[in-house]
């Protein structure tokens, strides 16, 4: 086998390690993303749950509207 052929060989096995190391990563990303859109989904759910945000939510929308009909 020539040197040339040698390193080729070595590149791409030192390629395919690096990338193998690296196959959990895109994984682990969308669960840390997943949980935290999960806790952003919860936090809302109890504000848009009280009835002080609620109004406050509906008296916003009556006044917009209100004005955009005039």
């Amino acid at each position: 086998m020539t040197l040339f052929a040698k390193t080729i060989v070595f590149i791409k096995s030192f390629n395919s390690a690096r990338i193998s190391g690296e196959l959990g990563i895109a994984t682990a990303e969308y669960a840390v993303t997943t949980v935290a859109a999960c806790g952003f989904a919860g936090v809302l759910y109890k504000l848009l749950g009280s009835e002080s945000i609620a109004q406050l939510i509906g008296d916003l929308l009556r006044r917009a509207l209100s004005t955009f009909l005039l």
